[in-house]
């Protein structure tokens, strides 16, 4: 898929406001079921960004920032991996993998 200068352009807002989002904690642009589904409008696969938006959630379902402790960035990597998935016309179960492997870096045992 040839991604266009537009879309480019629109991604980065997208991820921007997702990501200040995601210490804000207050319209939850940073969950990945919207995060994923933004982009695949972006992207013109709306389908493909509920799908894996949908499977990513089930995953951070229990993550939210409280006090002063923040929960990982699931917007970032939910970013990545929808436009992973839908650029390079990749199954479902790819975009699961970086996503996971983006998390694990930011968790801290």
């Amino acid at each position: 898929m040839e991604i266009t200068t537009l879309q480019i352009v629109l991604v980065f807002i997208v991820a921007c406001i997702a990501g200040m989002e995601s210490i804000l904690d207050e319209f939850q642009f940073h969950r990945p079921l919207v995060a994923c589904t933004l982009i695949g409008i972006v992207l013109g696969d709306m389908k493909t960004g509920i799908i894996i938006g949908g499977t990513l959630e089930m995953i951070a379902l229990g993550w939210m920032n409280i006090g002063a402790a923040v929960a990982p960035d699931a917007a970032l990597a939910s970013i990545i991996s929808t436009i992973l998935v839908i650029a390079g016309h990749q199954g479902i179960g790819a975009g699961i993998g970086p996503w996971l492997s983006l998390w694990q870096q930011q968790v801290r045992f």
